[in-house]
């Protein structure tokens, strides 16, 4: 489930089903993948996750954002949840800890914030001369300001004066979420 289009998720197809054959699944034959999108339309969520849950599915990957994982929190406590979100999950509130997520969700934070000092300087050290780095991010993606003063932060204590990082929110293009 996730709040994209179903052409961002033929590109992750290929390198999913070759996971589960690797671990004795295929799908069509001793696994059913049921694919829900919401086609950006955040409001669409609730319904599409209360729907898997109904039928009482063996596990629920929610993708996409957080919304998407909000959604399927909202709808099961019992169903595992799988997410993969941009942000920190203990702080958006899906989970109580990295390391014990308790209750039944679990995932993956690809843009965790906590990252980003660590970005900033592999960058600083690719490119010693940038003067100044811009950081650029969905208009929907309230985190982002955080992670642009961690990363200043950071990149301060590496960098001589003179450096600086810039964040920008660009208006929103109806692109973007989903896989």
């Amino acid at each position: 489930m996730g709040n994209g289009l179903p052409g961002r998720l033929r590109r992750s197809r290929p390198g999913s089903a070759g996971g589960l054959s690797e671990t004795g699944y295929v799908e069509g034959q001793s696994v059913t993948i049921e694919y829900r999108w919401a086609e950006d339309h955040y409001d669409r969520l609730p319904a599409l996750a209360a729907d898997p849950v109904g039928r009482k599915v063996d596990v629920i990957l929610a993708s996409g954002g957080d919304v998407a994982a909000f959604a399927a929190k909202g709808a099961t406590s019992t169903i595992p949840i799988v997410f993969a979100i941009g942000g920190d999950p203990v702080e958006r509130g899906l989970v109580a800890s990295l390391a014990r997520p308790g209750g039944n969700l679990t995932g993956i934070s690809v843009l965790a914030a906590e990252l980003n000092p660590k970005r900033l300087e592999l960058l600083s050290e690719l490119v010693p001369q940038a003067g100044v780095i811009a950081l650029l991010g969905r208009a929907q993606a309230d985190h982002r300001p955080q992670c642009a003063d961690a990363a200043s932060q950071s990149l301060r204590s590496r960098r001589p004066i003179g450096t600086a990082l810039t964040s920008k929110k660009p208006p929103h293009t109806g692109v973007g979420g989903g896989l």
